[in-house]
């Protein structure tokens, strides 16, 4: 303690310990790319060892890491055999995409009546810089800017049941999503659809934006089950 006077006293300032959640947080990050972006295939044994020596950290973060994205259906983890990237099988996907297009499409609903002109303005910004990625070939690049103007959609609906459910249902398919982009036909009619969505929010057609939205992510679903069917098939190319 630290004496102010002769009556009062303060307490010593608390310094909170940051640094262990920092680290978990960007494991749990740095894993989840590498899941989304295909770099840890579904079915792949993530090995403990292996993995600590790469990421240069200990066991412990990355156990804690492992049950976060097990949460979030990234992953499996399954007693005597460590854990593993998901795999998800062909009725699964139909009906998470089914599903997620009906999230998206209420979203764009309500955000058509609720979005303000800067996040308007936020959108089309990352629209651009999602084409200027396309001319780049950066699929990456690419893909978090298109996952970042549905995103902000969402939000802009401003209703938080319908978030939470989009969040959770979202990181299930985003490995999913960035893969059914390989082909370069199949970015140039996601960048004309964006083009239509865009449209429909500065008219404030929330119900032409729900459907452009539906027809989005079905599309989506058609394009990995076609991947899903034809692995070998898959590659991107250069």
């Amino acid at each position: 303690m630290q004496k102010m006077d002769n009556t009062s006293t303060i307490a010593a300032p608390e310094i909170p310990r940051v640094e262990r959640l920092r680290l978990h947080d960007t494991v749990v990050e740095h894993l989840r790319r590498l899941i989304i972006e295909g770099v840890l295939s579904p079915g792949v044994k993530l090995n403990e060892r292996e993995l600590c020596e790469t990421l240069g950290i200990s066991r412990t973060p990355l156990r804690e890491a492992f049950k976060v994205l097990a949460a979030e259906g990234l992953i499996e983890i399954a007693p005597n055999r460590g854990a593993s990237v998901a795999r998800m099988t062909e009725k699964e996907i139909r009906e998470m995409f089914e599903l997620m297009s009906a999230l998206e499409a209420f979203s764009g609903e309500l955000a058509a009546e609720r979005m303000t002109a800067v996040e308007l303005a936020e959108i089309k910004a990352l629209h651009y810089a999602m084409l200027a990625c396309r001319v780049q070939q950066d699929l990456p690049g690419y893909y978090a800017r298109n996952q970042a103007i549905h995103d902000r959609i969402n939000e802009a609906a401003r209703n938080g049941a319908l978030r939470q459910t989009y969040l959770a249902i979202n990181r299930r398919l985003m490995a999913l999503r960035f893969r059914s982009n390989f082909h370069s036909d199949k970015w140039d009619r996601a960048i004309h659809e964006h083009e239509q969505m865009i449209d429909a929010l500065e008219r404030r057609d929330g119900k032409r934006l729900g459907e452009i939205l539906r027809k989005h992510l079905l599309a989506k679903r058609d394009a990995v089950l076609q991947i899903h069917a034809e692995p070998a098939s898959d590659a991107p190319s250069n």
